[in-house]
């Protein structure tokens, strides 16, 4: 599923209002542009006709025909015809060039006689209104980003107790055990959502506090129990009257209980990288970790371990961590290789390669990390190794990569 792209909250909402706004404004300037000029036709044919209406009365009057060039002229004509508007050129002699004229022309019958009256007032030019219009739109544009650049701060200011926090909240650590302290706000719904979350995450420092000590009590608690049963048993094997039933018994008790023990070390050890107790890193050097690794398991396992290739892997990880890591990996392939298989290992630049021989690929690789998963339930192992390997990975940015070639299983591991 694809992911929308993210986008800032200010940066969207002022892109909103500057979009919006100018589709409005150039709307506006487009429906001002007709409106002015019905408003001016309409004005000029009621200045018109209320000029021929003065002309008739004079005429009433006097009898006497008015001729200004160019605006009115007056002529007896035979007959009587329909009234009309039109726009038309004349020579201006003031302006001495052409220039547009609205022109109404009227037909009146007075004392029995018909006259024409026709009468001219100068057209106001198109371009004329346009550049009227534009640079009214240069002066709203000046407004506009004037209130626009006032509004962007203004929100900016509005939700700056919003990110300040925001940043608070990104800092925030459970391990720091310190509550958050939020910044002051007159804003309702701000402070009201300050006050939620300050809640919330004093409930999960509380709670990581607990799950912290009962993890390292529950560890202690089973520890000390399971160390006496082991002491017990083994001053069991010294003495003499114990029967070969009772000895086998005790060596079974005596196995599940380095077993329990072994499963309890590797649940707390789990509870911790998941609490991210495990936070400081040191440069250190894998490949010698891995080397001491081998070392250790050398002797445990007649399978040969072949070094492919050795290079030096410096990276900034906790060293501890680092030696689980190269144990569980080595010791899940000593268990899971057959007796006539090998393993072989590869380090290079930033990646840690190990393989171990197989007959067939694994059925279910989306589980593999999935605790207490075991491909073969018949193998002596609490599925819990690479669980940890995988938690690990996880928590400091590395990855791990299964897959099967060449009857051999291979984990690579590449490190950030």
């Amino acid at each position: 599923m694809n992911q929308k792209k993210k986008v800032k909250l200010l940066k969207k909402t002022s892109r909103s209002f500057f979009t919006y706004s100018l589709i409005a404004m150039l709307l506006s300037v487009v429906a001002l542009y007709f409106i002015t000029v019905y408003i001016i036709k309409d004005e000029t044919k009621e200045s018109l006709n209320s000029a021929a209406f003065r002309i008739e009365k004079l005429i009433e009057k006097d009898g006497t025909l008015i001729n200004v060039y160019p605006i009115i002229n007056t002529e007896k004509v035979f007959a009587l015809k329909v009234e009309k508007i039109k726009d038309t050129l004349l020579y201006d002699l003031a302006e001495e060039e052409i220039e547009p004229y609205t022109e109404l022309t009227k037909y009146k019958e007075i004392h029995g006689n018909v006259y024409k009256i026709s009468v001219r007032t100068k057209a106001l030019e198109l371009h004329d209104v346009l550049q009227a219009i534009i640079l009214s739109l240069i002066i709203f544009l000046a407004v506009f980003s004037s209130l626009y650049y006032l509004n962007k701060k203004k929100i900016e200011s509005v939700w700056k107790p919003f990110f300040d926090n925001l940043k608070k909240i990104k800092e925030f650590s459970v391990q720091s055990n310190q509550s958050i302290n939020f910044e002051d706000t007159n804003i309702e719904e701000f402070s009201e959502l300050n006050t939620e979350i300050k809640t919330l995450t004093d409930k999960v420092i509380a709670d990581y506090e607990n799950l912290k000590h009962f993890t390292e009590d529950i560890s202690h608690e089973i520890q000390t129990p399971l160390a006496i049963i082991q002491a017990k048993i083994d001053n069991s094997f010294d003495e003499n009257q114990i029967s070969e039933k009772q000895y086998s018994l005790l060596i079974d008790i005596s196995n599940n209980a380095r077993r329990l023990a072994t499963l309890n070390k590797k649940l707390i050890l789990l509870a911790k990288i998941e609490n991210q107790q495990f936070k400081s890193s040191d440069r250190i050097n894998f490949t010698e970790v891995l080397k001491k690794s081998i070392e250790n398991f050398d002797g445990l396992s007649e399978l040969p371990i072949l070094i492919k290739e050795m290079n030096h892997i410096e990276i900034y990880f906790d060293e501890y961590l680092a030696r689980i890591i190269a144990d569980n990996l080595l010791s899940n392939a000593i268990k899971y290789t057959p007796t006539d298989g090998k393993i072989t290992i590869e380090s290079t630049n930033n990646q840690f390669i190990i393989s171990n021989t197989g007959y067939e690929s694994i059925k279910n690789p989306d589980k593999l990390y999935n605790r207490f998963y075991k491909e073969h339930i018949t193998k002596k192992s609490l599925g819990l190794g690479l669980a940890i390997v995988k938690k690990i990975c996880d928590s400091f940015g590395h990855s791990i990569h299964y897959s099967f070639d060449g009857n051999m299983h291979i984990f690579k591991l590449t490190f950030k």
